[in-house]
């Protein structure tokens, strides 16, 4: 059997991820065990330093987001131990005691930093905040958070009307009924913090679900929270005291999902991705592969902390078009890229839309991806909110970009594996933010 070369070459200020794949003969076999989810890992440093007593993580995701989270809040006083996938020590400061930093807070690349902790630091009177990110955060839009906030009462000032660098005076917060006008787990997540620290009910109502990590953990932390689920709305009753909780972190979905569309796509392959977070609001993912006619099974069911887990079988087979938009989007949004991959591969068209979203993320998600597989052979054509892909295009092996986006890197790289030649993806460092082992498990697969 024909094996893939796997390589990383590490230059002055990047790093090339270089995949010689033969097409032909090459398989993928293995178990994999995947990062902690990071929307889970986020919420569990940020409410744990807003506790009452001592927050223990297991199974924090350690890429850079989430490292930008606890640098932040231990710059406002709570104590969080090195972060380490077995535990993490968080001893929280209550809520409402955030403490005005003596230096600007950095988010890095993390758009769930920078949005959630607004809500935050909004709510905490008579202390100013300064918050910046990297080039590519301070490009990405907060005006989606920073006009329901100052409808309760926010003093924020922002860069061309909603861009990073932010600088916030904390006010005595109105709490607010608040319609939002797209599904975005951020923007509601910002809220319900800000409601936290704001006196009375405040309540988010979204178009359609979005994930539900926020809400989950609140109750687990002893936060008023309830949700009525016909109407889409959650509301948070501030006031209440939290307190510390064991938080297990199962495996992030959104990780898995290169490997889910990796063993699908690639010929005689077979891949079990072991303790993988399976939240319903998470999983549009598993629904648009199965659309797609990929042979996918469930195993091992369970909970943990409050979060189903299993562990999830793919082999590969034909993939088959299918039409991906509506409800289904905010369920899937981070999953579009390689779920682009899986489409350049599938029989017929496929079509995204209502994806608008994507263009406003760490890259413009579309664009970039049309371009970058366009580059490979691949057939797309795209649209203002999503992309058409016309399968069955032979891809082969081209200088290709990230653009400093992780799930570029990761996307592109799981489309190498089906392209002739050797295709070489400029700056995969990026990888690191949400995967910091993407590479030597794809080595282990391809052996």
């Amino acid at each position: 059997m024909s094996s893939c070369v796997v390589s990383l070459h590490c230059l002055e200020d990047r790093e090339d991820l270089v995949i010689n794949s033969p097409r032909s003969g090459l398989s993928l076999q293995g178990r994999v065990k995947i990062p902690g989810d990071k929307s889970i890992s986020h919420r569990a440093l940020m409410l744990g330093a807003i506790a009452q007593g001592e927050t223990i993580i297991q199974g924090l995701l350690l890429g850079e987001d989430p490292r930008s989270t606890a640098a932040c809040f231990r710059q406002m006083g709570a104590s969080i131990s090195e972060l380490n996938t077995q535990e993490v020590r968080v001893t929280g400061i209550g809520l409402g005691n955030l403490q005005e930093p003596p230096d600007v807070l950095n988010a890095g690349n993390s758009g769930t930093t920078i949005r959630l902790m607004m809500g935050l630091l909004a709510s905490h009177p008579d202390r100013f905040f300064t918050v910046t990110g990297d080039s590519s955060l301070r490009s990405r839009p907060m005006s989606r958070v920073i006009k329901p906030l100052q409808q309760m009462g926010a003093s924020i000032w922002a860069r061309n009307g909603g861009l990073a660098p932010l600088a916030i005076r904390g006010q005595a917060l109105k709490s607010i009924h608040y319609h939002s006008p797209i599904a975005s787990a951020q923007v509601k997540s910002c809220i319900l913090l800000a409601g936290l620290n704001t006196e009375g009910a405040t309540t988010v109502t979204e178009p359609a679900l979005s994930r539900d990590h926020s809400e989950r953990m609140f109750k687990a932390f002893g936060a008023n929270l309830t949700t009525d689920p016909e109407t889409l709305s959650v509301t948070i009753t501030g006031g209440n005291r939290l307190y510390g909780q064991t938080v297990i972190v199962p495996g992030d979905i959104s990780s898995s999902a290169f490997w889910l569309v990796a063993g699908a796509i690639v010929p005689d392959s077979e891949i079990i991705v072991e303790n993988v977070g399976i939240n319903p609001t998470r999983t549009g993912i598993l629904d648009a592969l199965q659309m797609m006619g990929a042979d996918i099974t469930l195993e091992n069911p369970r909970e943990v902390a409050g979060e189903p887990v299993a562990d999830i079988r793919v082999r590969h087979g034909k993939l088959q078009s299918c039409e991906i938009g509506g409800d289904l989007i905010p369920r899937l949004i981070d999953e579009i890229p390689i779920l682009a991959v899986a489409a350049v591969f599938a029989e017929g068209t496929t079509i995204i839309k209502d994806a608008a979203e994507l263009r406003v993320k760490e890259s413009d998600r579309l664009a970039v991806m049309a371009t970058q597989l366009g580059k490979m052979g691949a057939k797309i054509v795209e649209h203002p909110d999503g992309l058409e892909i016309t399968g069955g295009a032979h891809l082969s092996g081209a200088e290709v970009e990230s653009c400093h986006d992780h799930r570029i890197t990761m996307s592109l790289a799981i489309a190498a594996l089906n392209a002739t030649g050797t295709t070489t993806i400029h700056g995969a460092e990026a990888a690191a933010i949400s995967y910091p082992d993407f590479v030597s498990t794809l080595q282990s697969l391809a052996q």
